[in-house]
């Protein structure tokens, strides 16, 4: 009996968990890119997502997913210079 119990518990974990990170993922999904301008005043408190920098030479485009002081979720797209250009 205690197996049985044990087994339904451990099934019911894993759905909600399951469904934990789909909700996560659609959450991420629908948030709307803010793009950064010059002197913008950021809230920043918890780095969720920070970009790789891509391996080219120029500049690009990326997004880093943050959340505020009061706990709301951000996408903030800003450029950066790849790390593809060689000197010499």
């Amino acid at each position: 009996m205690k197996a049985l119990a044990l087994l339904a518990l451990a099934g019911v974990s894993c759905i909600a968990v399951a469904e934990e990170q789909s909700t996560s993922a659609n959450t991420q999904e629908s948030l709307e890119v803010e793009r950064y301008e010059y002197a913008m005043d950021l809230d920043i408190a918890h780095v969720i997502k920070s970009p790789d920098i891509p391996e080219v030479c120029g500049v690009v485009p990326v997004q880093m997913t943050y959340e505020d002081h009061q706990g709301k979720r951000h996408v903030l797209e800003y450029l950066v210079m790849g790390k593809g250009c060689q000197n010499g």
